[in-house]
Formats: C-alpha cells, sequence, structure tokens
C-alpha cells in the first residue's frame, strides 16, 4: 500500500508541474492583469495541501526553473531564482501544516495565509540577495509592491479558488490528504 501512495504522489505531482507549465499561458491572454494573478503559484499550493510539505516543496522549486528554461518565462534571473524559493516555502508550509492541525475548515486558511506570508518574505530575502550579487538594490518600498502591491489579484485567486477545491477534494475522498 505505501508504494502505491507513493506512485500516487509522484502522478499527482507531474501532474501538478505541468499545471504550472500550462497555467501561465490561459493568464497571459489578459495581458494588464495576467502576471498579477501569479498563476504558477496555484500548483505549488495545491500539490503541498494533496500530496504533502515534501512534494510541494519540490514542485514548487522545480516549476519556476523549468518554466524559465524551456520559455524564458519568467527571466531566469533574479526572477525564476528567487521565485524558486518562494514557491518551494509555499508547497512545503502548506503540506506541513495542513497535516499538523486539526482537521477543520480554518486549517485551509490557517495554513494557505502562513505559506503566502513566509513565501513572501522568502522571495525577498532571496531578491535582496540576487540584486545584491549582481551590484543593484531591492528596497523595501520594491518589497511592498512586488509581494503585496502587484499580488493582490493572485493572492484574491489563491484565497478564495484554493480553499474551495481543497474543501471539494476532501468531501469527494479523491485522495487522502492527511
Amino acid at each position: 500500500m505505501r508504494q502505491n501512495n507513493h506512485v500516487l504522489k509522484l502522478t499527482l505531482s507531474a501532474l501538478f508541474l505541468a499545471m504550472a507549465y500550462v497555467l501561465p499561458f490561459l493568464t497571459g491572454q489578459i495581458p494588464e492583469i495576467g502576471a498579477m494573478l501569479c498563476p504558477l503559484h496555484i500548483p505549488a499550493l495545491l500539490c503541498g495541501f494533496i500530496c504533502g510539505g515534501p512534494w510541494g516543496l519540490a514542485v514548487g522549486f522545480i516549476a519556476p526553473l523549468f518554466r524559465s528554461m524551456i520559455l524564458r518565462m519568467p527571466p531566469m534571473f533574479p526572477g525564476a531564482v528567487c521565485m524558486a524559493f518562494e514557491m518551494a516555502v509555499y508547497g512545503a508550509v502548506v503540506g506541513f501544516l495542513y497535516r499538523k492541525l486539526p482537521q477543520k475548515k480554518s486549517s485551509i486558511y490557517v495554513s494557505l495565509i502562513t505559506a503566502m506570508i513566509l513565501g513572501r518574505i522568502v522571495w525577498g530575502l532571496a531578491m535582496m540577495v540576487c540584486m545584491g550579487i549582481s551590484g543593484g538594490a531591492f528596497t523595501f518600498g520594491a518589497f511592498i509592491a512586488g509581494a503585496i502591491t502587484n499580488a493582490i489579484p493572485g493572492i484574491a485567486v489563491q484565497l478564495i479558488l484554493i480553499p474551495i477545491l481543497v474543501m471539494a477534494l476532501e468531501k469527494a475522498n479523491v485522495v487522502d490528504m492527511r
């Protein structure tokens, strides 16, 4: 039974990685807000919820780097590199907390919001390091703009869509997420 569970999580993780590759094509059709919808974040967060922290971490880290290598979007440095750390934190934290917190609907939101906050902090720290390495500067204003202001549509989508999907999958018993 354990081997089947591992194969299922590997398969689902591959599906989430494929979603991370494809979703930006859909949101890119709305140039004004396409990037602000943060389409790469959704598969990493869902993978963490469904497959667990280690799988969410892997998908979150690989997705932006893979997409950058193949399509050059997001640009590898500093964009994809910093996003890889941010999204790895999303997948790891949401997967870990969701399994450790009581089985309540509120745990979905606590896990999600905590992961989103910590991921954005890690993104800011990664940007600061990357910009320092390249001789640039990453200001607090740039952090607020990149992590919050420009991401408001994506934050709203994540806070609405992900809990709905997680609750629907739990109710349907599609996969054992705990």
